[in-house]
C-alpha cells in the first residue's frame, strides 16, 4: 500500500460520504423521490462515518446489478462482500420463503435440522479438525465468540492483531481492531490487545516492513509478553487486497504453535469462495485454531454467521460464549444450506479462480496503458487496483481515486475505495463474462476520464 495522507488512512474501509465529488455526483442524477427519501434517512437516522449521510435509494436488486429510485441500474462489485451467489438467487430466496413458513424461529432452549444439516455440512467442507461450532446473527458477533473461547480455552486473556485492520465494529473488536476510524474517542478499550505493524506498512523508518521482518517482530511480542492467548487477523487483507505470500501464514503457524497462541483467522469477508476456495486459509494449506465466517453466508440476503473451533479443544461447558437469541436461526441456517449448494452446483470455487486470473490479466494489460495505475493485485475474484499519480500530477492519489468511482458511477459500476487510494472490486462469483467485461470498460473509460481532465496522457510502460 503506498503512503497516503492520514485522512486517506482513516478511510480503510472505504470511500467518504462527505465530499465536494459525492455531492457534485448527487446533484447530476438525484431525482426529487430519491432526495426527499434520503432528506428522511437523514432525520431518523444517526450520523456517523461511513455511511451517513447514504450515496442513494435503492429500490431493487437482481444478480450482479443493484437499481436506485432514479431508474439507473448498477454493476455491484461492493456488495459489502456479501453477494458471492449474487442477489436474490432464487435457491436461496426458495429455501428462505419455505422455512419462513415452516419455522421461523427457533428459541435457544431448542434445535432444529436447518442448524444441525448446516453445522455438519460446514465441519465437513472445513479443513483439518475444525468440527465444533457456535452460529451468530453477525461476523462482529462471530468474532467476539472467537475472543471470549481464546480466553476461556488458554487461560490468558492477551491478543496479537495487525494495526489498520478491521474486525468489526462493537467496542471488542475495535480493540483488537486497528483502525483509528473506529477507535479513536472510545476510552479505555479491553485490556491486552497488542497491536503490530501489518507486513507492507510504514514504520521503523523503512518504506515498507517487509513479511520477513513482520514474522520476526511477531515472534518477538509474543516471546517478550509471554501469555498470549490469541493471534486474530485476516489471512488476506479483503479491503486493500494485500495478499501475503504462502510461506508468510505457515510460518505464524509455527509461531503460534511454539507459544501456546491459537491462530483465529477472520474470514467474514473472504471465505466461501472469493478467493477461489471455499475458505481462504485453503489457499495457504495452514488450518486455524479457530474461524470465523459471516457475510455471504447468509446468501446475501439473511444475516449469519459462524465461529468454527478445533474439535479438540477443551471448553468449559458452564460458559456462556454466544447467547445470541437468533442463535440457531432455522431461517438464516436453510439461507445457508442453500447458498452452500448454490455455491456447489454452478461451480463456483472454479468461476472464481478462472475468471479471476482472466480478470487480473486484464487488469496487469490496464496497468500498462494508464499511468494513473500503480499496481494491481488479486486472487479469485478479490481484486485490487492501487490509484498513484505520477510525479507533476496536479492530484492527490486520493482525489483521483475518488472521481475514478464518480465517474464509474456514472457509467454503472460501484466499487469501493479503500486506504483512500486503492479500488477494491469483489463482484459476485456468479457474474457473467458479458458483465465482467462491460465493468473493466466501464473502470478504463474512468480512469481515461480522469487522466484526461488533468493532462495525463495515456501511456504504455513495461510492467
Amino acid at each position: 500500500m503506498s503512503k497516503v495522507d492520514k485522512s486517506a488512512a482513516d478511510r480503510t474501509e472505504g470511500d467518504i460520504n462527505q465530499s465536494v465529488h459525492r455531492s457534485s455526483w448527487q446533484k447530476k442524477v438525484l431525482n426529487e423521490e430519491t432526495c426527499a427519501l434520503l432528506a428522511e434517512d437523514e432525520k431518523y437516522f444517526i450520523h456517523q462515518s461511513l455511511s451517513t449521510p447514504c450515496l442513494t435509494a435503492l429500490e431493487r436488486s437482481h444478480g450482479s446489478y443493484l437499481f436506485d429510485t432514479n431508474g439507473k441500474s448498477y454493476l455491484d462489485f461492493h456488495g459489502n462482500s456479501s453477494h458471492q451467489v449474487g442477489y436474490g438467487h432464487p435457491h436461496v430466496v426458495a429455501a428462505i420463503t419455505e422455512e419462513m413458513q415452516r419455522l421461523p424461529f427457533s428459541p435457544r432452549r431448542f434445535t432444529n435440522r436447518p442448524a444441525v444439516e448446516l453445522a455438519k455440512k460446514l465441519a465437513q467442507l472445513s479443513p483439518g479438525n475444525l468440527n465444533r461450532m457456535l452460529f451468530a446473527p453477525g461476523g462482529t458477533s462471530a468474532n467476539g465468540i472467537a475472543l471470549k473461547l481464546a480466553r476461556s480455552v488458554t487461560g490468558r486473556f492477551k491478543t496479537l492483531s495487525f494495526w489498520d485492520a478491521f474486525h468489526g465494529a462493537s467496542l471488542d473488536a475495535i480493540s483488537v481492531g486497528g483502525e483509528a476510524l473506529f477507535r479513536r474517542n472510545m476510552g479505555p478499550l479491553l485490556p491486552g490487545c497488542i497491536q503490530v505493524p501489518a507486513p507492507g506498512s510504514h514504520c521503523f523508518g523503512v518504506d515498507k516492513l517487509d513479511w520477513q521482518k513482520a514474522l520476526g517482530y511477531i515472534e518477538y511480542v509474543m516471546v517478550h509478553e509471554g501469555d498470549v492467548a490469541a493471534f486474530i487477523a485476516e489471512p488476506m487483507r479483503c479491503t486493500t487486497i494485500d495478499i501475503p505470500p504462502v510461506q508468510f501464514w505457515r510460518q505464524i503457524r509455527e509461531i503460534c504453535d511454539r507459544h501456546g497462541v491459537l491462530l483465529i483467522f477472520d474470514e467474514i469477508p473472504l471465505c466461501l469462495g472469493r478467493t477461489g476456495f471455499m475458505f481462504a486459509c485453503e489457499y495457504y494449506a495452514v488450518v486455524p485454531d479457530i474461524l470465523c465466517l459471516g457475510k455471504g453466508l447468509g446468501g446475501g440476503i439473511f444475516p449469519m454467521a459462524a465461529t468454527l473451533i478445533r474439535e479438540d479443544l477443551e471448553i468449559d461447558p458452564a460458559q456462556a460464549l454466544g447467547h445470541y437469541t437468533h442463535e440457531k436461526s432455522p431461517v438464516g441456517c436453510a439461507a445457508a444450506l442453500a447458498t452452500l449448494e448454490v455455491i456447489a452446483d454452478e461451480h463456483l470455487l472454479q468461476r472464481s479462480r478462472e475468471l479471476g486470473r482472466h480478470t487480473l490479466a486484464a487488469l496487469h494489460r490496464l496497468r500498462s496503458e494508464h499511468p494513473l495505475i500503480s499496481a494491481v493485485r488479486g486472487v479469485g475474484l478479490m481484486l485490487g487496483i492501487e490509484i498513484t499519480p505520477p510525479a507533476g500530477f496536479t492530484c492527490s492519489a486520493t482525489d483521483a481515486a475518488e472521481q475514478i468511482l464518480y465517474a464509474a458511477f456514472t457509467q454503472g459500476l460501484s466499487f469501493k475505495i479503500s486506504a483512500g487510494n486503492v479500488l477494491t472490486l469483489t463482484p459476485p462469483l456468479t457474474i457473467s463474462d458479458a458483465e465482467m467485461d462491460a465493468a473493466l470498460n466501464i473502470i478504463a473509460a474512468s480512469i481515461a476520464q480522469v487522466e484526461v481532465k488533468f493532462g495525463l496522457n495515456r501511456q504504455s510502460r513495461n510492467i
